[in-house]
């Protein structure tokens, strides 16, 4: 079976890559399209003739922005036989918050057409599971959860001790709380600080800077493990917003890659799912108690029931495809 993963950017979509490489472990042939551009119209374009050329038993879409391959569902029956829509992100929320409720009535109305034209959802967590579900033609597509949990790999690479820093990793942008993070380094310019990503507006961010604050810029991902190993505390510092609900333990990979590394998390604007150890979520007006609180605590050790990988959805996504052929 071939199966094509299409995504705005798909060489660049960690979640569309973690399936391929579970795929083609599996024994499927997977293919990848390439877009020298970012411009949505072109890349709907450019999608189709991949699709006409190269005729692909199943497309499995993921999600953000939906706009984009809204009409693929005409192509199914002639150039490919089934598709899989993976609800990764509430876009319709997302678009929503930037453009009021007629932008979120136009993206969900997109989202409802992938959704309801696909023959088998995937997605990250409970609650979108649940929200998608209720786009599917009465519930008769299976929906089936993928967490975003790191490979097992992700653990391996050098080893550095702690050095007492609180850390963020990620995009350098307010939806992230990079302002709630950088007004707890200005209330306490005793602690060390580390920012470990970038973003448009990182300049505009980091313009005044704070000598107790280190901003690494964007790293590569095999990097990511031992700078984190350096952190005494991790953060996800967001705001509490209309995704709240939808961003869980389940469907955030840094979470899970601290976790994962055995570091104390302390985290904002976020659900939680499951108990997980080592794990403090509290409201965004909460985070300067809680860092003050477990600035002189040490993380549980884990046990090997504390760990969450990849691999553990290998099962899951091999049921998928066999359900689907």
């Amino acid at each position: 079976m071939r199966i094509l993963l299409l995504a705005n950017q798909p060489e660049h979509t960690t979640r569309l890559k973690m399936f391929q490489n579970t795929l083609e472990e599996l024994g499927y042939e997977t293919l990848i399209p390439k877009f020298n551009t970012r411009n949505w119209i072109q890349i709907s374009a450019l999608a189709k003739q991949f699709i006409k050329k190269e005729k692909p038993d199943v497309v499995h879409l993921f999600n953000v922005p939906d706009i984009i391959y809204y009409d693929l569902p005409k192509l199914k029956g002639t150039y490919y036989k089934k598709m899989i829509y993976d609800y990764r992100s509430p876009w319709g929320i997302e678009f929503g918050m930037t453009f009021g409720s007629p932008g979120r009535i136009m993206a969900e109305y997109f989202e409802k057409k992938m959704a309801a034209s696909a023959d088998l959802i995937t997605t990250v967590n409970w609650p979108l599971g649940e929200k998608v579900k209720k786009y599917t033609k009465g519930g008769k597509q299976e929906v089936y959860e993928i967490p975003n949990y790191p490979r097992n790999s992700f653990l391996t690479g050098e080893d550095f001790a702690e050095d007492g820093t609180i850390t963020f990793l990620g995009r350098v942008c307010e939806q992230e709380g990079i302002g709630n993070f950088l007004n707890l380094a200005k209330k306490h310019p005793n602690e060390k600080f580390r920012i470990v990503g970038d973003g448009p507006f990182s300049k505009w961010y980091l313009a005044k800077k704070l000598p107790n604050v280190e901003f690494l810029g964007w790293q590569p991902h095999e990097k990511v493990a031992g700078i984190v190993k350096k952190a005494r505390i991790c953060m996800i510092p967001r705001k509490e917003n209309a995704l709240t609900p939808y961003s869980t333990d389940k469907s955030i990979w840094k979470l899970n890659e601290y976790l994962n590394l055995g570091k104390l998390v302390i985290a904002s604007g976020i659900t939680k799912e499951e108990n997980r150890k080592n794990l403090l979520i509290v409201k965004s007006s909460e985070l300067e108690n809680a860092i003050l609180e477990y600035l002189d605590k040490k993380p549980e050790k884990l046990n090997s029931e504390d760990y969450r990988f990849w691999e553990s959805n290998t099962e899951k996504i091999k049921n998928a495809y066999e359900k689907i052929q």
